[in-house]
């Protein structure tokens, strides 16, 4: 069973717009000639790699809610400039949308285990994903997601 990591989409409204940054930060990568993968940086290297390796996604938790996932493809620790330790998450430039449920904020990143991990909002049920998020958000706090 893979690991996952949890982190919270600082300063992202929705999925939609997690979509865009990566679209945006694509195009800028195809100009610039490099490989295209979302990078995303943490301060932080997880210990427990090879787990993470193994089939592990990184799950966004947006506006108070786990919303959408990238899968981990490498995990490169290296010094900044200033010779602080950091480490590049490789992630598919690929966002999938998952079932949202409620998380409370927290700092840096998390072990996100396998068996508490929402499913990808295709397999959820039928015409759930072709729900405009603000509405799937809305149902759910209602309590009728």
């Amino acid at each position: 069973m893979p690991l996952h990591l949890i982190k919270l989409a600082v300063g992202c409204d929705s999925v939609k717009e997690l979509k865009g940054w990566v679209a945006e930060r694509m195009r800028v990568a195809k100009q610039k000639g490099l490989p295209r993968h979302h990078i995303h940086i943490t301060r932080m290297v997880p210990k427990r790699d090879q787990e993470i390796l193994a089939g592990g996604s990184l799950y966004w938790v947006i506006r108070g809610e786990i919303a959408a996932r990238e899968k981990i493809v490498a995990i490169e620790p290296f010094r900044d400039r200033d010779g602080i330790g950091r480490c590049r998450l490789v992630l598919q430039p690929k966002v999938i949308a998952v079932l949202p449920r409620p998380m409370r904020p927290f700092q840096g990143w998390r072990y996100f285990e396998d068996r508490d991990v929402p499913p990808d909002l295709d397999s959820a049920g039928t015409g759930l994903a072709a729900m405009p998020e603000p509405m799937r958000r809305e149902l759910r706090e209602l309590g009728l997601l």
